[in-house]
């Protein structure tokens, strides 16, 4: 076994500015396309003020050295960010710059990580094709360190199935993401989506939900606390899909269906995943139900299908999502840095590294790191090892010279 440590970011961002997605969306689109970015571009001066402009100047001071946030749809630049933080390999989300930073937006018509079942139907699926055609090019270029996720909305099962396979097809291996909030379109244990959950399986191709959405403005208001609420809360949307499929026996149906929710942590799955197994066997709350209320189509406990089915991209964990690891399965559990957010450990991953792993058992280490990932992802150890070997961190960089 190496002394290096192989890297595979499960959460990380590419997109391109603005502007230049025209080219991506279909001609019939362009107009709705321009008055969108007109639209986008008030937005974004409206909410402008002095702690985000603050913000800006220290982020922008603190990146600049490393190609500011070209890396969000340079390939060279990003390779180099990728070597300079130790990175083999990634799995690339849409929506590089959610934050409003360095001048890159989000997919056209709300189609990224922003999109749910409400949204326009026509152009959300116009902005999914802008984006994919776009990131099948962008990932061509080193197509042994990434992993792009096709944009796959729901609105038109049909159409959604057509864009699964032609993502297969063009090599996107990193698998699909639906809208995290199923919106105005039926929940996710719908036996309506049988056919995209049966395609993704048949492809091989991970399905996800991202963190990004929470509640909608109209819950709350311009009112105190907006923000922090948001926050609080935008947790809870990403996870709301999980329970969804696992009691919806999706699962039960499509067993080599895989799933993973990305950039949402995984302090929270061993408490619900323990409430949902209690159910299941029959403690006292559920009496007054019956037994069948909570085992209707289901053959196996839920941490079962959990364990078997579902992957948690926890992006930059914190010190809970270490500790509990066995709790969530150290199987399931994936790092990601969240290039190019500021919210994620770039440009300083080995620091971050270090901070959070320097006491875990090495096998725990690797799994986490890098195995698990290349085992959903299908990435190429023997293609990633001269990237390993080149830029990898070593057991000594992570735990100090008296490695566990």
């Amino acid at each position: 076994m190496t002394d290096k440590y192989t890297l595979i970011s499960t959460d990380s961002h590419a997109g391109l500015p603005a502007e230049e997605y025209r080219g991506y969306v279909e001609e019939k689109y362009r107009a709705a396309f321009d008055e969108a970015a007109a639209e986008a571009e008030a937005m974004r001066q409206l909410a402008e003020n002095d702690d985000h402009r603050r913000f800006l100047a220290e982020w922008d001071k603190e990146i600049g050295e490393h190609g500011g946030m070209k890396g969000a749809f340079d390939p060279e630049v990003r390779n180099r960010e990728m070597d300079h933080d130790g990175v083999a390999a990634e799995v690339v989300f849409p929506d590089a710059d959610s934050a409003g930073v360095g001048g890159v937006t989000k997919t056209p018509f709300t189609a990224g990580l922003g999109s749910t079942g409400s949204d326009d139907a026509e152009l959300t699926l116009a902005g999914a094709w802008a984006h994919n055609r776009w990131l099948v090019e962008f990932c061509q270029n080193s197509p042994e360190r990434r992993a792009g996720v096709a944009i796959v909305p729901l609105h038109d099962v049909p159409a959604a199935v057509k864009m699964i396979e032609w993502a297969a097809g063009s090599g996107l291996r990193g698998g699909i993401m639906i809208p995290t909030k199923w919106g105005a379109l039926p929940s996710y244990n719908d036996p309506v989506y049988d056919p995209v959950w049966a395609a993704a399986a048949a492809t091989g191709l991970p399905v996800h939900t991202h963190s990004g959405v929470g509640p909608d403005e109209d819950d709350y208001g311009i009112t105190p606390g907006l923000i922090a609420i948001y926050t609080t809360e935008a947790y809870w949307w990403a996870a709301r899909p999980l329970w969804a499929l696992i009691l919806g026996g999706v699962f039960e149906r499509h067993p080599a269906l895989k799933y993973v929710i990305a950039e949402n942590g995984a302090w929270w799955v061993p408490d619900i995943i323990s409430r949902m197994d209690s159910k299941w066997e029959g403690d006292h709350a559920t009496r007054k139900f019956g037994p069948a209320a909570f085992r209707s189509g289901l053959t196996m406990k839920p941490s079962e299908y959990f364990d078997r089915n579902c992957w948690m991209a926890a992006s930059v964990m914190g010190d809970v999502e270490v500790r509990r690891r066995h709790e969530i399965g150290v199987g399931n559990l994936m790092w990601g840095s969240d290039y190019p957010h500021p919210e994620g450990s770039w440009p300083n991953t080995r620091q971050w590294l270090a901070d959070r792993f320097r006491d875990v058992p090495q096998e725990d280490v690797r799994r986490i790191l890098g195995l698990t990932a290349a085992g959903v992802y299908g990435f190429d150890l023997d293609a990633l090892a001269p990237h390993v070997e080149r830029a990898g961190p070593t057991v000594a960089d992570i735990h100090g010279e008296a490695a566990p």
